[in-house]
């Protein structure tokens, strides 16, 4: 069963109502959200395996803290997409503003043109592939799961990387603290692979280059007098 939200004439705070206190009792399966122009917190919280259809353009976070649901917004998004997202599939058919699945704990972020700054900021375990490129300082922080970039990197790309693994296919601007390009593996091009297919991209996994964490700012040194 499907059910339609209509926003140029209807709540966002009505939307996620339905979300997270009416969808679980019903039969609806499918949520499709018309004239969205830009709101903010489209569909956030949703903790159920429901489909969401998003036709237009999302302001901020839109699926944020995202559980289970798959949300496909047609149309670019604003800052924070899939903020803190737990699991489910969120796609962005456009362009993601600053800090794209920040802080994301599971789940797949797929944005299919680019994205912004500070992608994959402080992420903690969700996997997240960029059809096109990403702004500087991506992957700040990030501490698990995958960013796949299918286009160029920015300034200071994983800066202060932990144990999250970065891939990128095209030109990397610069690497930010602690971050170090390391030889593919078998294993590195069994996962690109996996992640390209899962976002629906058909680019040669060879193609990719790995970033990953050097490991040197794992614990604090008395001696560098606090130079890194």
């Amino acid at each position: 069963m499907e059910k339609t939200f209509d926003l140029a004439g209807g709540s966002v705070r009505d939307l996620n109502q339905f979300l997270h206190t009416g969808l679980a009792q019903s039969s609806v399966s499918r949520v499709e959200v018309a004239n969205p122009n830009g709101a903010h917190s489209i569909a956030v919280g949703v903790d159920h395996p429901v489909d969401i259809q998003v036709r237009g353009h999302g302001g901020y976070y839109v699926g944020g803290m995202n559980k289970q649901a798959t949300i496909t917004v047609h149309g670019n998004v604003g800052w924070g997409v899939a903020e803190n997202m737990m699991s489910g599939l969120v796609r962005v058919k456009g362009f993601a503003s600053e800090s794209a699945g920040a802080s994301g704990h599971g789940g797949t972020l797929v944005v299919e043109g680019d994205a912004s700054l500070r992608c994959g900021i402080s992420m903690k375990g969700i996997d997240i592939v960029v059809g096109g490129s990403v702004g500087n300082y991506s992957a700040f922080m990030a501490q698990a799961g995958h960013l796949v970039i299918c286009g160029d990197a920015g300034e200071g790309l994983g800066d202060s990387l932990y144990e999250a693994v970065i891939y990128v296919r095209g030109r990397i601007r610069s690497l930010g603290a602690d971050a170090q390009e390391e030889p593919m593996t078998d294993a590195d091009y069994l996962k690109v692979d996996e992640l390209l297919k899962r976002a629906g991209f058909s680019h040669n996994p060879t193609e990719f280059k790995r970033v990953a964490s050097a490991r040197q700012l794992y614990h604090w040194n008395a001696d560098a007098d606090q130079e890194y």
